[in-house]
């Protein structure tokens, strides 16, 4: 099958190659020409514009989108729907708001174009081991890119999930349970290394991982880390967040679901993100005032 492919950074370059290698055709943009010329050695056809993207694929076209959600996508969809035609599909593979996933079906079935939201995960892995791929959107589209789908997955790895929407909705509560899993390895491995015994923190994760209940991917994962840099020395523990968790949390209080792992989870990595508290200090500043506790002077 032949394929536009937008976006050709980690994932967008990654998932190309893997489809390359799988005997499908590629059509990669992106406008870093580095990566244009990463997907092109390995046999895509790069091109630098979405006019001639679309200009090259065979009707009926599929374009698959792996740029940043916001802007970046709400842009990309906008054009394309300008470019494409009746009977052409265009495919979200980012982490985009499902509620906006749901407005741009809506938008482009206006002028016949189809649109699927993807959930996509594997990271950096994805290449070697496969994605995972959860599909929003008509049965017709779904069935239409299965090719590339199966190429894609390891086996059993995706599968139509519901409606327009639905794909983006699944993979949002994906990665909101990626942080309450994050969150407790940390916390864990953070007492075991606080406490009174002289633990070797790889050993236990490697431990771990033969037949424990608590062994996983991500517990291999931490494994590996820990027997590269066995105090994260280098690791400055400043935690990021993709905007999914938030999205997790507000569609747990719309669903009047209580989620207080998640919540907890995300609020713990805006706390990763302080160089001092102020909360702390009210806090301190308070137990002084009713009780005369003792407080850390700044600069003592």
């Amino acid at each position: 099958m032949r394929l536009g492919m937008v976006g050709l950074g980690r994932m967008g370059g990654n998932m190309s190659i893997r489809l390359l290698r799988r005997g499908h055709e590629v059509v990669g943009y992106a406008r870093s020409e580095e990566s244009r010329g990463r997907v092109a050695r390995h046999g895509a056809n790069a091109v630098t514009s979405l006019e001639e993207l679309v200009s090259v694929l065979d009707r009926p076209r599929a374009v698959w989108l792996m740029v940043p959600a916001g802007d970046p996508t709400e842009n990309t969809v906008t054009r394309l729907g300008e470019l494409l035609e009746a009977g052409d599909i265009i495919v979200d593979g980012g982490n985009s708001l499902f509620r906006d996933s749901l407005r741009r079906a809506a938008e482009l079935s206006k002028n016949g174009i189809m649109f699927v939201d993807a959930g996509v995960s594997g990271g950096i892995w994805g290449l070697e081991e496969g994605y995972c791929l959860m599909l929003g959107g008509e049965q017709d589209a779904v069935n239409r890119l299965e090719p590339v789908l199966s190429a894609l997955a390891p086996e059993g790895g995706w599968a139509r999930v519901g409606p327009s929407g639905s794909g983006h909705f699944v993979k949002m509560v994906h990665n909101g349970i990626e942080y309450g899993l994050l969150q407790s390895f940390g916390e864990g491995f953070e007492i075991l290394n606080a406490s009174v015994y002289d633990l070797d923190l790889s050993q236990v994760a490697d431990l771990w991982r033969r037949g424990s209940v608590v062994r996983s991917w991500l517990l291999d994962l931490l494994a590996a880390a820990l027997s590269k840099d066995p105090e994260l020395a280098r690791v400055k523990g400043y935690v990021e967040d993709s905007g999914e968790g938030r999205w997790t949390v507000l569609s747990a209080i719309d669903e009047n679901v209580p989620a207080p792992v998640t919540a907890l989870s995300l609020f713990a990595r805006f706390a990763s993100r302080q160089e001092e508290s102020f909360s702390a200090k009210v806090i301190a500043a308070l137990r002084r005032e009713f009780g005369g506790h003792a407080v850390r002077e700044e600069g003592s």
